[in-house]
């Protein structure tokens, strides 16, 4: 059974830093690109940051840019989302998700998702 289970969220202030994590099991970690996408109240899941499988290729959605950085360790079947600078706009449900050999900014091509970590910027 394939899990992704995610961490790291929480209450920060605005311009502060937190690192999601996500945590992958019964899947070939290896073998998936990853994504992380979030959710605000009212709005639909969007894209924020992907990462190949061997880790060799990022991309982010604009808005995110140089404050936002994904990386992957995968001797240890977990992504990672460092985020910093944030700003109350980032506030939403972060999720990561796991597309075999792939990735992109669409949600449709991702076969796995997590529940998602809640992160919550104040002004």
């Amino acid at each position: 059974q394939v899990r992704l289970v995610e961490s790291g969220g929480g209450l920060v202030q605005a311009g502060g830093s937190l690192r999601l994590s996500c945590a992958a099991s019964g899947l070939t970690f290896s073998s998936y690109g990853m994504g992380w996408f979030r959710q605000a109240p009212g709005k639909e899941r969007e894209f924020v940051a992907f990462i190949s499988w061997r880790g060799s290729s990022t991309y982010y959605t604009d808005s995110v840019k140089g404050r936002f950085t994904i990386s992957r360790d995968n001797a240890k079947n977990t992504v990672y989302l460092q985020m910093n600078s944030l700003k109350p706009e980032d506030t939403a449900v972060y999720y990561c998700a796991a597309d075999y050999y792939g990735g992109s900014a669409n949600l449709g091509e991702y076969e796995y998702w997590g529940k998602g970590t809640q992160v919550t910027v104040s002004s």
